[in-house]
């Protein structure tokens, strides 16, 4: 089973995309050492205050990834430089 998330998310008190890009990078490459997931910003590259983020897993089973998915955008949620706006999630 592939359960795919897309997320936006908007980041507070960033005034370039240089800062954007530090929140972005450190979030997600602590995502990538903690979680089980794929992950990549996908959309707003050239907005400094939104992006757009995709988490993919590969599981055995529904459950599984959905425990995976889960994990890994509660661990998105925890911190305070941003907010998820949407997500959208689908299973392949």
């Amino acid at each position: 089973m592939i359960g795919f998330a897309e997320c936006e998310f908007f980041i507070h008190h960033t005034h370039s995309l240089k800062e954007k890009r530090a929140v972005l990078q450190r979030v997600l490459t602590r995502l990538k050492q903690k979680a089980n997931v794929s992950v990549a910003e996908v959309k707003y590259q050239d907005l400094w205050q939104r992006t757009g983020v995709a988490i993919v897993t590969v599981a055995s089973s529904r459950k599984a990834a959905e425990r995976e998915l889960n994990n890994a955008l509660t661990f998105l949620d925890s911190f305070p430089d941003w907010e998820r706006t949407n997500t959208t999630v689908e299973w392949l």
